[in-house]
């Protein structure tokens, strides 16, 4: 299974990173469900808003209050729209050469490891992870630090495991291709 065909094109923000010779052969979101924490910030503020505009309903004191919770719930709900469009551009990428990891909204950055590099690869589940269907790669080379060691909010991380196993040590009969 390829989880992004050959027709298939990265995006701009990822496919300039990508070399002329390499051959996509993964292209990934994260999992929405990096965006937990952000939904129960902003449905959490929303509540204790609620509550607040309810024990402070009258008189001036308490209306400036109220100005003063709303606005931190907006700016609540302001960091979820950035953390959303920050998601929204983040990929993890598996090549013919190497893995690539790009992040960031207005700093991009771009952790990558050669696939040749990679000594050891494993892959773990929470129970949440298991219950959302999202795991966290954990990518190892000879002794050495490396930009891309670890990669959190992995959909399909079976699929993906195998896939990049397959790549990672080839059957005979790949090889012969």
């Amino acid at each position: 299974m390829r989880l992004v065909t050959h027709g298939d094109s990265a995006p701009s923000s990822v496919n300039r990173y990508l070399l002329p010779h390499e051959q996509q052969v993964i292209m990934v979101r994260r999992h929405p469900a990096i965006l937990l924490r952000p939904v129960a910030e902003v449905l959490g503020g929303l509540v204790i808003a609620g509550l607040l505009s309810r024990f402070f309903g009258g008189g001036e004191a308490g209306g400036t209050a109220l100005v003063v919770v709303w606005w931190l719930w907006l700016l609540l709900l302001i960091r979820f729209v950035w953390k959303v469009a920050e998601w929204s551009v983040d990929y993890f990428v598996v090549t013919s050469k190497r893995m690539l990891l790009t992040t960031g909204l207005i700093t991009r950055k771009v952790a990558m490891m050669p696939l040749g590099k990679v000594t050891d690869m494993s892959f773990q589940r929470s129970l949440l992870g298991r219950m959302l269907g999202y795991g966290e790669f954990i990518l190892e080379s000879a002794g050495q630090d490396q930009a891309l060691s670890t990669v959190e909010y992995i959909p399909y991380p079976e699929t993906l495991y195998l896939e990049v196993c397959q790549m990672l040590f080839p059957s005979k009969d790949d090889s012969d291709d």
